[in-house]
């Protein structure tokens, strides 16, 4: 998949409300949508909500270094459950995440965009995070494959905190082989 595919099926499905906002970025590589609670340079992280200051990012977690080192580039960033806490991502702010197979339902949460974009082909791969099912739970209602790594496995600096003890940065994906690559290039 490239940039221009990704923006285009995004704009086409526009109706599942997978994304926050999207990237002017260009470049070859796997696109990867990151969840809203991630630092990405040159965009505002809101953590699905209004209150947060509206300033862009000076710089990319070290999640986003990690990936870029490996030739990703970010397509946007994911909708989810207002600062991660909820199961639905039914959003007041920036609307309900729709479950792509059947839009009359939750996508699951608090990763639900990431889930969709991902099942409804917007990215190659997604990040998400979890702290108590919150990536587990929405790639299991949107068919996907996302699993919450081991505590500490993967830095959390530049990432919105819903509780430090528990909090875990994980992928999102169509198959486990990604998955599993794209946990390497996140980890190290």
């Amino acid at each position: 998949m490239n940039l221009e595919q990704a923006r285009q099926t995004i704009q086409a499905r526009s109706e599942l409300n997978a994304f926050i906002s999207l990237t002017s970025e260009h470049g070859e590589g796997d696109v990867v949508a990151v969840k809203d609670l991630i630092d990405v340079a040159g965009t505002v992280t809101t953590a699905g909500g209004v209150i947060l200051p509206d300033v862009p990012a000076q710089k990319d977690a070290p999640v986003i270094e990690a990936i870029r080192r490996h030739g990703c580039v970010v397509v946007g960033k994911t909708n989810l459950h207002e600062f991660a806490f909820g199961v639905t991502s039914v959003n007041p702010h920036y609307g309900a995440v729709r479950n792509p197979h059947d839009s009359s339902r939750v996508a699951g949460g608090s990763s639900g965009g990431s889930a969709v974009a991902v099942a409804a082909g917007m990215c190659d791969w997604a990040i998400g995070s979890d702290t108590g099912g919150s990536i587990r739970i929405p790639a299991s209602l949107c068919g996907v494959v996302g699993f919450k790594p081991a505590l500490g496995s993967i830095g959390l600096e530049g990432v919105i905190p819903l509780a430090w003890s528990l909090d875990t940065l994980g992928p999102l994906a169509r198959d486990v082989t990604t998955a599993a690559r794209a946990f390497t290039m996140m980890s190290g």
